[in-house]
């Protein structure tokens, strides 16, 4: 006679797992969520293309040609260049230091990391306008030695390094924690040299989580509009980035004009998706983790 339990009625005729749910539940859920992807992203980026191109692909091109636009375009590209890999480097070195050395302050340094996430990016900028600013405490000692840092290219850079510095360090952080010390140490009783462990050891453990971290870093530096907003002063030509550039046009009610340049960042953010996906399945591969 078997004395095994019974499974249950329900879970047996139906022959699927009780937390799946039923068909009807699951078609529910994936409805609802394609529903809302649909309505917050997918119909603002078709409403930003069918705006720009609302006059023809002409009038786009002249609007992306214009002498604002270009030098929208060559700043944002100037910040970006300058803010990712500052905080490529310093999201390296401090993720190394919090991951494998114990020292006084650490837990003070992980909460400086996250600060940006917690501080508005409008009072970021203002903080520098306060710091850097013509009345400021250093405002008089900046004139003496001929030094503009807001309302000039300086300030749209240490603002844009502001808001971006957790994104590599926050990637690295996790991974190094859970990939532990073992390497490093059979790397260093090997006789390894520190640029030699870091270069053949540590690099191709961090490679693809290092990627995400800086593609995150630099779609958020080329999009950022609060804090660059604050310490730009919106010069024309000089210290408008690709966002303050948008809002100029649209305040103009240059409309086409103004979504044929909010077209780069529209593709910025789609390419950034594109390359987000590849990454997460490259770094979600046991393969390719080690």
């Amino acid at each position: 006679m078997n004395n095994m339990p019974a499974q249950p009625a329900s879970s047996v005729s139906a022959g699927r797992s009780p937390i799946a749910g039923p068909p009807w539940f699951r078609v529910m859920l994936i409805g609802t969520s394609v529903i809302f992807i649909g309505l917050l992203i997918g119909l603002p980026v078709i409403a930003v293309f069918t705006e720009a191109l609302r006059k023809g692909f002409s009038a786009y091109a002249v609007s992306l040609q214009a002498e604002y636009a270009i030098a929208a375009i060559k700043l944002t590209l100037l910040v970006a260049a300058v803010a990712v890999p500052f905080n490529l480097v310093f999201g390296v070195i401090a993720s190394w230091a919090i991951t494998k050395f114990e020292f006084i302050g650490k837990q003070l340094l992980i909460t400086l990391i996250d600060l940006p996430f917690s501080v508005s990016p409008v009072i970021s900028g203002l903080i520098y306008v306060l710091l850097f600013g013509a009345n400021s405490i250093l405002g008089e000692w900046l004139l003496d030695h001929d030094l503009q840092i807001v309302f000039a290219v300086p300030g749209l850079v240490i603002a844009t390094i502001f808001v971006t510095f957790p994104f590599v360090a926050r990637e690295l952080i996790p991974l190094m924690q859970e990939q532990g010390t073992e390497e490093e140490e059979a790397a260093i009783l090997l006789g390894a040299t520190g640029w030699q462990l870091f270069f053949r050891v540590t690099l191709p453990n961090i490679k693809w989580a290092l990627l995400y971290g800086v593609l995150l870093c630099n779609a958020r530096a080329m999009g950022e509009f609060g804090a660059v907003s604050v310490v730009s002063g919106h010069i024309k030509g000089e210290t408008n980035t690709i966002p303050l550039h948008v809002e100029i046009l649209y305040n103009e009610y240059n409309f086409v004009a103004a979504f044929a340049v909010a077209s780069i960042l529209t593709l910025l953010a789609l390419i950034t998706l594109l390359l987000k996906t590849m990454l997460e399945s490259k770094f979600s591969s046991p393969s390719t983790r080690h």
